[in-house]
């Protein structure tokens, strides 16, 4: 099939197991509001399994703290939907599993769940490497389903960003 023709280049989640490969990068995820969507996108295509040492669905705060190293003060203090806690949520998922990068999500996918200071569709990303964690703030109002694949994308579109700049 002419490189063109296949529908795998054009998916996100191929160009970032791609991307990854050529860098010789790994990748471990520690998902929350996505629940392992991402990593499903990963495993999907072809290959991940030489750049993808694994991932954490953190769904609880106890699990975000007992598995990923998220303090019980920036729970108390930020809340689970948080920079703070996205960031640790990267950070800790990196050192787990000892790989380059590490995307980390954590937000309210709704319908319930929000309040006037952050509403459903609240989502924090957050990516660590070696020199530093970016996180991005985004509200993303869709439904359950619609939420967890555009901040699947939004989480993958950032890795793409600040790989390309290597």
């Amino acid at each position: 099939m002419p490189k063109s023709a296949d529908p795998e280049r054009n998916k996100i989640e191929a160009a970032v197991v791609r991307l990854l490969t050529q860098k010789k990068k790994t990748l471990a995820l520690a998902e929350s509001c996505t629940g392992g969507f991402i990593a499903s996108q990963i495993t999907n295509v072809p290959g991940a399994s030489g750049i993808f040492p694994g991932g954490i669905v953190a769904y609880s705060n106890s699990v975000k703290g007992k598995f990923l190293g998220v303090r019980k003060t920036s729970l108390k203090n930020f809340g689970a939907v948080s920079e703070n806690v996205a960031r640790e949520m990267a950070e800790g998922a990196r050192k787990k599993f000892g790989a380059d990068f590490a995307l980390a999500v954590t937000g309210i996918a709704g319908p319930t769940g929000g309040t006037k200071s952050k509403p459903v569709g609240t989502v924090f990303i957050a990516l660590a490497g070696a020199v530093e964690t970016v996180v991005e703030h985004r509200v993303n109002r869709f439904a359950r389903e619609k939420f967890k694949e555009i901040t699947a994308q939004q989480a993958l579109e950032l890795l793409l960003r600040q790989c390309n700049d290597l």
